[in-house]
């Protein structure tokens, strides 16, 4: 008897059963001899009976009583353990009870892995799954399950492998693609990503969760049509679905909505009023003041329930940010460092000593004398402009400033040329012509700006780790333009540590770490300025853009060679879609509040002291 597909499913995800695991909690008898006095079956069929009924709670006591009258029944402990995961209760208990009778049966242990995965106990859900799969290695939904723990823990490539195992298992198994995507979203491959999540609706057309993780990866794609469509879809087959009620308010924020957006996550938390996500969204629509005592109630109220990491991580920034907008600034930095404490589960390690080696590779590879010989017969093309720099430099004010003039647009953050230089590096170790590799991803990069650009006379990809590449751009592209964006170092890094960046900015987590990368980060861009001409690198400081925000948005506007715009000036009524953490700032006038803000948290930035003096 197996949990019925409209229920919440037990993992802790919050979605629905159908949606989620789709068969990590069943009832059904023992697989094996074990399990104490047997049920009648008669108890069995009652309990079936409550399970497709959905009721919950009936089933819950009749298996309370079933243990009670039969305390060495496993399959009474399974039945209780799944009737408590099915109303969100603490299933620990009897799940555990229910494998000391159970040792044989698959489904036991997989239904404690859920239970275990749902209270952020990773690795030891890690191992329930693992012992389940012992007993019936050919489950397929159980390596499907195994590959979600591992992901929570932030290991990939064992997590891909598991999901790439249930499809070999079952290959239509459309939650198992989905999952597969998630994995791939995670670690910055969106291409990859996007194309599991076709292939779980498309073997699957109702999988309202694959339809609004399509929507997810392709909003950061700045493909927001089609992000609006998947999204619409979801809702359209779960209208109560909060994960697709979200992506909705976030779209809405993106549009600059801000009301609209608020009443969607409020909407979100009236379906599901424990959601993290939901109460942590709000805190991004605005300033928060002390008047916002009601959210700061229940948001502490939800952050101290069981949650999995992945989830109260989202309400740690959120309280972060709340305290630091009404000025109590240990409690921020208390709640920001938990944030980032919970982040590091999920993430791989900063590791200093290969980032180091691989900045002096790319310094070495793309030198002076290597990027003038690549340069002969370039693509000439002068429509891409890059804003470049630390993540939190200002990048996505100066992107809505140019995108302001009439003949500039704006692209957001293209992900390409971090893929492009992977292939690039691939390509020539099989010795293929570097000439005709640049060649090849110019004339690939325009073709995407120009699906973007509608005859813009330039477009602005704003992707701030793009300054990795810049000599490798240079090579293929030497027209284009870019504008380097900086900031105070400790203003900057501490601006990172406060936000969710996810997997793919692993040295965010860390303050040692972030002051490492940041010198890194130094490193290369003294190499570039001793590559890149004049006429091709613009540097601009956040603090000037905001002291005098006309001069350097003229000295901007001019270096692309456009003629000057008053709109630029008047970038905050735009209504182009901004996707990043700064959407809300870039619909307001500018101000000098986020300039020296790292004097009010000078008592716990130690590590990042010795930047401060660069």
């Amino acid at each position: 008897m197996s949990l019925g597909r409209n229920t919440r499913c037990p993992c802790g995800s919050g979605r629905k059963y159908k949606f989620c695991c789709g068969g990590a909690a069943e009832i059904d008898a023992p697989s094996s001899a074990g399990g104490g006095v047997p049920l009648g079956a008669d108890a069995v069929r009652r309990l079936a009976t409550l399970a497709g009924a959905k009721r919950y709670g009936d089933m819950e006591a009749l298996a309370r009583e079933l243990t009670r009258s039969y305390p060495n029944s496993g399959l009474a402990w399974k039945a209780l353990g799944v009737a408590c995961q099915l109303q969100d209760k603490d299933a620990l208990g009897p799940l555990q009870r229910a494998v000391r009778l159970l040792p044989r049966d698959a489904e036991t242990h997989s239904n404690l892995g859920s239970a275990l995965r749902r209270i952020g106990r990773l690795q030891e859900s890690v191992a329930s799954y693992r012992n389940a799969l012992e007993i019936r290695p050919s489950s397929a939904e159980v390596w499907n399950n195994l590959g979600n723990a591992l992901r929570d823990l932030g290991q990939h490539d064992d997590a891909c492998a598991a999901f790439h195992r249930a499809l070999q298992l079952l290959p239509g198994f459309a939650k198992a693609c989905n999952n597969l995507g998630n994995v791939l979203r995670d670690m910055g491959r969106f291409d990859d990503a996007i194309d599991q999540y076709r292939r779980a609706v498309a073997r699957d057309p109702s999988y309202a969760e694959a339809h609004y993780n399509l929507g997810a990866a392709l909003r950061v794609q700045m493909r927001t049509t089609e992000a609006e469509s998947s999204c619409r879809r979801a809702l359209e087959l779960d209208p109560n679905f909060v994960p697709a009620i979200i992506l909705s308010a976030e779209l809405q924020a993106d549009r600059g909505e801000f009301a609209a957006a608020e009443a969607s996550y409020r909407h979100a938390s009236a379906i599901e009023p424990d959601s993290p996500e939901s109460w942590a969204g709000i805190a991004g629509l605005k300033r928060m003041t002390a008047s916002d005592i009601d959210w700061l109630s229940d948001a502490q109220r939800i952050v101290s329930l069981p949650l999995a990491p992945r989830r109260e991580l989202y309400l740690r920034y959120a309280l972060g940010k709340y305290f630091d907008d009404v000025g109590e600034y240990r409690e921020a930095f208390d709640n920001y460092r938990r944030a980032n404490e919970l982040a590091k589960v999920g993430r791989p390690l900063h590791d200093r000593g290969r980032i180091s080696t691989e900045i002096a590779q790319l310094m070495d590879a793309h030198d002076n004398d290597w990027v003038r010989r690549m340069q002969l017969d370039a693509n000439q093309s002068d429509l891409p402009v890059f804003i470049v720099g630390m993540p939190r430099s200002g990048t996505t004010l100066a992107e809505q400033i140019l995108a302001s003039q009439g003949g500039v647009c704006g692209a957001g953050e293209l992900p390409f040329w971090n893929a492009a230089a992977s292939r690039y590096v691939d390509a020539r170790a099989r010795g293929e012509s570097e000439r005709d590799l640049l060649s090849s991803m110019a004339g690939e990069y325009l073709r995407q700006l120009g699906s973007l650009s509608a005859g813009a006379r330039r477009v602005i990809d704003k992707m701030p780790g793009n300054f990795l590449f810049l000599g490798l751009i240079h090579a293929a592209l030497p027209k284009a333009r870019f504008i380097h964006l900086r900031r105070h170092p400790i203003d900057t890094c501490l601006s990172i540590y406060f936000q969710n960046f996810g997997a793919a900015h692993y040295y965010s987590n860390d303050l040692e770490d972030l002051a490492h990368y940041y010198s890194e980060y130094l490193r290369i861009m003294d190499h570039w300025r001793q590559i890149l001409t004049p006429s091709s690198l613009l540097e601009v400081t956040y603090e000037d853009l905001v002291n005098d925000p006309k001069t350097s948005s003229r000295r901007m506007v001019e270096f692309i060679g456009l003629p000057w715009d008053p709109g630029c000036l008047e970038f905050h009524r735009s209504i182009r879609p901004v996707h990043t953490f700064s959407r809300w700032q870039a619909r307001q006038n500018i101000t000098k509040g986020s300039v020296g803000r790292w004097r009010s948290y000078d008592a716990f930035v130690g590590p990042l002291q010795r930047i401060g003096r660069t």
